[in-house]
């Protein structure tokens, strides 16, 4: 390049609409001039940011025509650097000249973040022109940040309606984009058994099919008669956990107990209380080949509607524990997260309360009910996993009967159980269903809307809640680790579904958990946000569009 040519990027005038950047950053200080990505741009890195040097050189390359590389030895015009200085573990400086631009991070963590930032400043929106000749600028800016909370996630259920691998790696990929680092995976429910366990293969031989699906809202006006089902294999499994840990998302597998285990007792039937009592589907909503099945005395089978059952597993036989510790040391060795999640929600107790093995568990373990029995069954299990020096995450019923000594709450119904939690020490998620349930409509107007469970949770309100109840001192707000938003399928069956119900309700959750509280502001945020879609759109993701027709 010229010295000419220098000058002219070294003194282009940029405004605040070329520093649209969602989260917001703790700190954003905006320059004159542009760094032109070239032929000449070079990235080097410190030897443990190599994922990092790569994963950006295959970004910019993807926009460019350039054969970008990442090295670790040599100069280059993009550094990214550790620096000890850096108190937050996930923080992150960026410095961009007209000559150079420096990423740095007290981890590759945070170095990681500091490229997002950097991808959001060379949206295809800015100098669109010269995208077309291969020309990338990227303005002048001075960016100190780091997230306000440590755990900030997102869920996906893919019990009632799984998703091919390749859509569970472009899941990934969007919580990376919005600096997310949590992949919450509900693995298993009444409707299916989604994850291979070999010592049980039933599990995915019966477990995860079920004979058909309630057509529309439940209780649903019929049965479509589709077999539906499948399963990740271990395999899959190891590549999309490595494929998150390359994004520096930590994926966390949701195995349910004691209740939503139709799928499991279908498979296993002495799982249940009473293994010869056939399977109920709620208005007799069942299938004809469960129907054929039952004749022939098939009695137990995966569910085919939604909501809450009252078969769940037996707490009084230790054929259960045995199962379940076999099941947990599969899915140890499969995800390297500290944690497990065990559900520990919405299990009637109507079967323990009739069941012979039950009651006599209650009474030998000198329990008082049969809220006690499920404190129990949580605490062996929690137990079980301590041992493997795991910890469990339940959600919030998980507090009835006494809660597990290490047990981590995740808090849903509402934000009472994650208040009672951290009042009692013990740390918390915050996934109220009035503020991040993405199953919920999104616009008030329903009826031009997908199909959805209920309910009404717009962009503006998940941008206005803050996950750090006020009722709380400041010493027990340190409990709340932060917040999630879930995705329960039952209504939702494709990828383009799944996208649209979570954007852009998950960009403004990625604010609400990373920005300061005192930070964000409902205008500001939306006038970002119709920057960030050219980043949807470029993506060529399906996303909502209420949020931008007023903006239009």
């Amino acid at each position: 390049m010229n010295f000419s040519c220098t000058n002219k990027y070294k003194e282009i005038k940029n405004t605040a609409n070329d520093y649209d950047i969602i989260p917001k950053p703790t700190s954003l200080q905006f320059m004159d001039g542009k760094f032109l990505v070239n032929s000449k741009t070079k990235i080097v890195v410190d030897s443990i940011l190599e994922n990092e040097g790569v994963y950006l050189a295959e970004i910019l390359n993807r926009l460019s025509s350039y054969d970008i590389s990442s090295q670790t030895e040599g100069s280059g015009n993009i550094e990214l650097r550790l620096d000890d200085s850096i108190k937050n573990e996930e923080g992150y400086t960026l410095s961009v000249t007209h000559k150079k631009i420096v990423i740095s991070g007290k981890s590759s963590k945070g170095v990681f973040y500091g490229i997002q930032s950097l991808l959001q400043l060379l949206s295809p929106s800015k100098d669109s022109n010269n995208y077309a000749q291969n020309e990338i600028t990227i303005p002048a800016v001075e960016i100190i940040d780091s997230p306000r909370y440590v755990y900030r996630g997102m869920h996906l259920d893919v019990a009632r309606h799984m998703f091919p691998v390749s859509f569970i790696k472009k899941y990934i990929d969007l919580i990376a984009l919005h600096k997310m680092n949590t992949f919450h995976w509900h693995l298993t429910d009444d409707q299916g058994w989604r994850i291979e366990i070999k010592k049980y293969p039933k599990l995915t031989e019966i477990g995860s099919w079920r004979n058909g699906t309630i057509i529309g809202h439940f209780p649903g006006m019929a049965n479509d008669n589709k077999k539906y089902g499948g399963f990740y294999s271990q395999e899959e499994i190891i590549d999309i956990v490595a494929y998150a840990a390359k994004r520096h998302i930590t994926v966390i597998p949701e195995i349910e107990l004691p209740g939503h285990s139709s799928a499991a007792i279908a498979a296993y039937p002495h799982l249940s209380c009473f293994p010869d009592e056939p399977t109920t589907v709620v208005n007799n909503m069942m299938s004809n080949a469960s129907k054929e099945a039952q004749a022939k005395e098939t009695v137990k089978l995966v569910q085919e509607t939604w909501g809450v059952f009252p078969d769940v597993y037996c707490a009084g036989k230790e054929d259960t524990f045995i199962f379940l510790k076999n099941v947990l040391d599969e899915v140890i060795q499969l995800f390297p997260s500290k944690y497990i999640h065990i559900g520990g929600d919405e299990c009637p107790k109507d079967n323990w309360e009739k069941c012979v093995n039950c009651q006599s568990r209650i009474k030998t373990e000198n329990l008082s009910d049969e809220h006690q029995l499920q404190s129990y069954f949580i605490q062996r299990i929690e137990r079980y996993l301590n041992s493997k020096e795991k910890q469990i995450i339940g959600w919030d019923e998980i507090l009835e009967g006494g809660l597990a000594p290490n047990a981590t709450i995740m808090s849903w119904r509402g934000t009472k159980g994650g208040i009672e939690a951290a009042k009692q020490g013990h740390d918390v998620i915050m996934t109220p269903y009035q503020s991040v349930y993405f199953d919920y409509y999104q616009h008030d107007n329903k009826d031009n809307e997908p199909l959805a469970i209920g309910g009404l949770t717009t962009v503006e309100d998940v941008y206005s809640y803050n996950p750090t109840p006020e009722e709380l001192s400041e010493e027990e707000g340190h409990y709340i680790l932060g917040a999630q938003a879930n995705l329960w399928t039952e209504y939702i069956s494709t990828p383009n579904y799944v996208e649209y119900m979570v954007l852009p309700r998950m960009t403004a959750l990625s604010e609400v958990v990373w920005s300061k509280q005192e930070d964000r502001n409902w205008t500001d945020f939306s006038t970002r946000l119709i920057t960030f879609r050219e980043q949807l759109d470029a993506l060529k993701l399906h996303y909502a569009k209420h949020v931008y027709e007023s903006k239009d």
